[in-house]
């Protein structure tokens, strides 16, 4: 898995830059819930983007956070994902991809100031 560095968005805004998916995943610090994923898929199939669940949701399910992002579509995945559900051992939220080719990502994370 590949760490992608969290981009900090002001309140100026932020030229956002996107990397190559990882064929086995990516990863990135979760710190306080306001982080969020964007991807881009220039392909020309669906790609599904998972988020590895860690604990149960707050109606007591243990799921991963599956989105699906159409051909030639861009998605970007929700800030506010609670830690104790998405971020593992080592702090970091754990993606994965159900293909990579044509697909860039990035993390951001909003700056409370």
């Amino acid at each position: 898995m590949a760490v992608l560095t969290v981009q900090v968005v002001g309140r100026a805004g932020k030229e956002p830059v996107l990397t190559a998916a990882a064929a086995g995943g990516d990863t990135f610090p979760l710190i306080d819930g306001r982080e969020w994923l964007e991807v881009n898929n220039a392909s020309a199939s669906a790609v599904t983007v998972t988020i590895k669940s860690k604990m149960k949701c707050d109606q007591g399910f243990d799921h991963d956070l599956v989105i699906s992002v159409p051909a030639s579509k861009k998605r970007s995945i929700s800030g506010f994902l609670p830690i104790s559900r998405f971020r593992n051992a080592t702090g970091n939220i754990e993606i994965t991809y159900s293909a990579v080719a044509s697909v860039t990502v990035g993390a951001f994370r909003a700056d409370g100031v």
